[in-house]
Formats: structure tokens, C-alpha cells, sequence
């Protein structure tokens, strides 16, 4: 994944009597810039592949194998259950914190931080190997849901969110670059779908488990509790992944090889102004009010330095400008971003649909999202066992699946009242997640296709980056557009039924959907209504946002990349007159 481009024309050469492959395949053939795949004793004299799949890069014992796939499922699923916890057991924190109106950034600080993080932990999961970073990982993750159960302030709670996260993202990010490490082309497809699966499978469980154990344990509880989990699974993976397993070739010069040289041409300066441009950006558009300007223009300004940054200054660049300088990759980042914002939607407002609208327990309400990250993982593994077992164009099918998501969105808007049917609400969240489930599978294979062999790590890096992007700017910009519907429909409500000085009441509302449950009355119809009013505003926002991705995922084209053109990186001193266009 994120290494430098170098490394990535390279492959890891491995002792063959040491271990045998996780997944075999027959290795590809030696081209004049990748070192041969290293062999099985018994595939030694095999010949290269007449089905032009190509094998896994490196390989594990099967004892090995099986830790390394528990431990990583475990760490998946725990930090996936930190995205959606917080959808039922909100209320409960804002009101023991008194942040009612900063909700959004209880989900916010935790996905910024994992999202921007992303490619700097790729980095150093090549100068540390990625045993280590992983095991680092889950320490930082521990670290900040300790921080997390003992605050006593929103400052306290949300300085622990983002350390969670940080650690969260190394874990994601590792998670990745193993599985491609260990999967040939045939089978890739599928294990990206299970990765997915595990991954929307924490988001389900985590806001049902955590609905559920709400009242017996506290919410406090239910963060210093992943310490000890996420502890366990980084030391089972730090034994057993072998110390030579790496990200990228293993033999590198003397320079390459001194830790302290390669940590310090890491672009520390371009995550800094990264991140903060994008908790600017954030911090404007989550207002449950007016939108402040000036943080926007701050956001614009800091984004230029980071842009400026990358093309001129930094030798290792966070996000390498030339690569998306491909209008396939480009455009499939881009459509990943809005179609992924959209969804990020759903899993998070469903569950304040059945608390405000329909008051079912946070437990019931937290098992809505069961369905929906079922058929997303129905989805992706479908397509991935039965269609993507190929190398190739996925232009077409990936085009529907994202034509289909609008059309999802547009009959939640329609459901999300007092009188619709539940059954049908449940059946509409399965198809959502079912197509999305398919169409991340879709448009990663096709994106595999758009790009050359020896930028793979950095594309995939990139499409994962954008897609934890996808899920801070839903949290805070989807959240930001549907407090500020809630409170007008609110204010306006409660004006037209006489009722005034309700101000602290829609305050507490704002962050707090299971209080609709204590209210009787003209009040509790006006905040149903009031709920009612902005989650359709945010599902039809959020269809016509997914209607854009589709044109957008249209203008990736399915023309192959040519291997000759691999993208290589330019030296910062000839970056001013590079024009190169990776797509042609």
C-alpha cells in the first residue's frame, strides 16, 4: 500500500522451505521491473500462468494463516463498532457531558482521524514493517478508549475519540496491505469482500451491542472495555506474522535501509495541514446553526499549502499528486467520496429514525443497521465469488450498482415517518447496503484495471483514504445539514402550537433523540414531526449526491492501463515542469 513508489516496482523475495502460501496461485512472470515471485519448493519449474491471474506476493504457513485472519477479524470488528456505538448511546454521553449541540463530533473526531492518517501509516508500515505498526496500533487504540470512558468534559471525551482513531486507522490501513500481500488476482475480490463483511459487520453489531448494554454496564464501560480486546489481537499478530514480512521489496540500499533517514523523509508537514484543513472544513459545515465563514476560508488556505507541499517540497508526499494526475483513479476517489457520504447517512440516522420517530429501545433501534450492513456484505461477497474472479474491465456493472443507491435513498426519504411499514423500511435498508456492498467491490476491481500493476499499493491506498474520508465528511457535514433542519423544523413547530420558551427543550433534542420518548403531548408531535422533516431533507440530499457519483464513476472509462506508463516518482526538483499524464 502507501510506500514509496520505488519500492512498489519490486517484490519481497521469500525462503521457500519456510513457509507455503495462504492462497496459492502460480507466481506471474518476472518482467524488467519486478524481481521474480519467489516459489513453493513444488512450483519451482512451474510455468507462468495460462489464465493471466497472478499469485500472492508473499505467503504464511497455514497456522500462521489462521491467527493472523482471527486477529485481524477481531481488530476489524472492534474499530468498525466504533463508528456506529455512538448512534445509540449518544444521548447518554451528551447528557452526562452537557454537549448536546456538538453530537456530530463524538462519530467526527474518531473518522478524521482514521481517514487522514491513513497514507502516513502506510509509510511507516514500511520502515517498521507492518507487525509492528499493527501491534502499535492497538496500543494507541487502548490508550484512547481508556481516555474516552474516564472524561469528564467534551474536550476530555473527544481528545480520546481521536486518539482512538489514530490507532483505528493504522489497523485499517495494515488490514489492507496484508490482505493483498497474501491473495492472488483470482481470489482478491473475495477477500476484500470478507474485509468489507468484517467491517460492516462491527458497524451493525456496535449499535445493537451497544444499545443493549447501555443500561446494565454505563456507556463508560463500553469504551475501556476494547482496551484489553484490541491489546490481545495486536500481540497475536506482532507473533505471528514472521519479522520478514514486509510491505513492498525487502532488499533496499544501505540509505533505504537506516530507519532513522526513511522516517525522516515522511511527509509529516502534509498530514499536519491535511488534517487541518479538514477539521476546518468540518467544524464549519457541522454547525447546527449558521454556517461560520471564516474557517472555511482558513480550510481553502490551508489545503493550497498542503496542495503546494506535495508538488514542491516533500521528497515522500502523502497523497503523490502525479498518481491522481489518472483520471480513472481520480474519478473513482472522487465518486468513492460522495457515493460512501451518502451511505454514512443511512448508518447513522437510521437508528435516530427508530429512537425519535418510531421510540424503540436503543437496542431495537441499533438492530436497524443489521440488515442494511447484511446485505452490504451479501453484496460484496456475492460479486466477489461470482463475478469478480477475473482480471479486467467492471465499467458496466459498477456504473449500475451506483445507479441503483440513489434510488434506495429516495424510498428511505419516503419511509422515514410515524405510519410507514417497518417491514418495509428494513427490506429498503437491506438493498441499500446490498448494492453498496457491490459496488465498493466493483469499483476496486475495475479501479485495479484503470491503473498499472506497479501503482496498485498506492491506488488502493488512495481509494481507502478517500473512503475514510467519505465517512467524516457524512458524520459532520450530513450531521451539520440535519441539525440545522431539526432545529428550524423545531423552533418553527413549537411556535405554531403556542408553546414558547422551548428553547433549552430543542437544544436537548438536537443530540438527543431518545428523549422524544419522555415528551407527551403537543410537544412529542412536534419533535416527531421535527425529526421526520430532517431525515427526509437528509436522505433526498443524500440521493442527490449519489445520483452525481454515478455520471462521476461513468467518467472513469474502461480502458486498461499500459504497463509501460507506470507512474514513477518525479524528483522534487523537476515536479515545476512535470506534465505528465498517468492516464494516457
Amino acid at each position: 500500500m502507501p510506500e514509496d513508489e520505488a519500492h512498489l516496482n519490486g517484490h519481497s523475495k521469500r525462503l521457500s522451505d519456510e513457509r507455503t502460501p495462504l492462497l496459492k496461485h502460480p507466481p506471474p512472470p518476472a518482467t524488467s521491473n519486478a524481481a521474480p515471485e519467489a516459489l513453493d519448493a513444488d512450483q519451482a519449474q512451474s510455468s507462468p500462468p495460462s489464465d493471466g491471474h497472478t499469485g500472492p506476493n508473499q505467503s504464511l504457513t497455514w497456522i500462521r494463516g489462521i491467527v493472523v485472519t482471527l486477529a485481524l477479524g477481531f481488530l476489524i470488528f472492534l474499530q468498525a463498532t466504533n463508528i456506529s456505538l455512538l448512534t445509540t448511546t449518544q444521548s447518554a454521553i451528551a447528557g452526562e457531558l452537557d454537549a448536546f449541540e456538538k453530537t456530530t463530533w463524538f462519530t467526527s473526531a474518531y473518522l478524521i482521524a482514521m481517514s487522514a492518517l491513513g497514507p502516513l501509516n502506510g509509510k511507516l508500515a514500511s520502515v517498521f514493517s507492518p507487525r509492528v505498526c499493527i501491534f502499535a496500533s492497538t496500543v494507541v487504540l487502548a490508550i484512547g478508549s481508556l481516555l474516552s470512558s474516564v472524561a469528564n468534559s467534551f474536550e476530555t471525551f473527544i481528545a480520546g475519540r481521536s486518539l482512538t482513531g489514530v490507532g483505528a486507522s493504522g489497523i485499517f490501513t495494515i488490514s489492507i496491505i496484508i490482505v493483498l500481500e497474501l491473495t492472488g488476482s483470482k481470489n482478491r475480490g473475495l477477500a476484500i469482500g470478507v474485509l468489507n463483511s468484517g467491517y460492516t459487520c462491527g458497524v451493525a453489531v456496535g449499535a445493537t451491542a451497544a444499545g443493549a448494554l447501555l443500561g446494565p454496564i454505563g456507556w463508560r464501560a463500553l469504551f475501556w472495555m476494547q482496551a484489553p480486546i484490541a491489546l490481545v489481537g495486536g500481540t497475536l499478530l506482532l507473533l505471528a506474522i514472521p519479522s520478514d514480512f514486509t510491505s513492498g521489496k525487502k532488499e533496499v540500499s544501505d540509505e533505504e535501509s537506516n530507519v532513522w533517514q526513511r522516517l525522516a523523509r515522511l511527509d509529516y508537514f502534509g498530514a499536519l495541514t491535511l488534517t487541518a484543513s479538514i477539521v476546518l472544513l468540518l467544524f464549519a459545515l457541522s454547525s447546527p446553526h449558521k454556517i461560520p465563514i471564516l474557517p472555511i476560508i482558513l480550510s481553502a488556505v490551508v489545503l493550497v499549502t498542503f496542495v503546494l507541499n506535495e508538488v514542491y517540497l516533500a521528497s515522500d508526499p502523502v497523497i503523490p499528486i502525479a498518481l491522481l494526475k489518472s483520471r480513472g483513479l481520480l474519478l473513482t476517489c472522487l465518486g468513492t467520496v460522495g457515493y460512501m457520504m451518502a451511505r454514512w447517512s443511512v448508518l447513522f440516522y437510521a437508528p435516530t429514525y427508530a429512537l425519535a420517530v418510531r421510540q424503540w429501545t436503543p437496542a431495537t433501534a441499533g438492530s436497524i443497521l443489521i440488515p442494511t450492513n447484511g446485505g452490504f456484505a451479501i453484496g460484496g461477497l456475492m460479486v466477489g465469488w461470482l463475478h469478480i474472479r477475473r482480471k479486467g474491465s467492471f465499467y458496466i456493472p459498477s456504473v449500475v450498482v451506483y445507479a441503483l443507491f440513489p434510488v434506495t435513498l429516495v424510498a428511505l426519504a419516503a419511509l422515514s415517518t410515524e405510519l410507514s411499514s417497518p417491514v418495509l423500511y428494513v427490506l429498503v435498508v437491506f438493498a441499500c447496503g446490498a448494492v453498496t456492498g457491490a459496488a465498493l467491490n466493483y469499483n476496486l476491481a475495475h479501479l485495479l484495471h484503470l491503473t498499472p500493476s506497479s501503482t496498485h499499493y498506492i491506488a488502493t491506498s488512495l481509494l481507502a483514504t478517500f473512503r475514510g474520508f467519505a465517512g467524516s465528511f457524512g458524520s459532520a457535514i450530513g450531521g451539520g445539514l440535519f441539525q440545522r433542519k431539526l432545529y428550524t423544523s423545531l423552533t418553527d413547530g413549537f411556535a405554531e402550537e403556542g408553546l414558547r420558551h422551548r428553547e433549552d427543550l430543542v437544544r436537548r433534542l438536537l443530540g438527543s433523540p431518545a428523549l422524544v420518548e419522555q415528551l407527551g403531548g403537543a410537544e412529542r408531535e412536534v419533535a416527531i414531526r421535527g425529526y421526520e422533516d430532517a431525515l427526509r431533507t437528509l436522505f433526498l440530499a443524500g440521493a442527490g449526491l449519489a445520483l452525481l457519483t454515478v455520471f462521476v464513476q461513468a467518467g472513469t472509462g474502461w480502458r486498461a492501463a499500459k504497463e509501460e506508463s507506470e507512474v514513477v516518482p518525479v524528483p522534487a526538483e523537476d515536479r515545476r515542469t512535470s506534465t505528465r499524464d498517468d492516464d494516457e
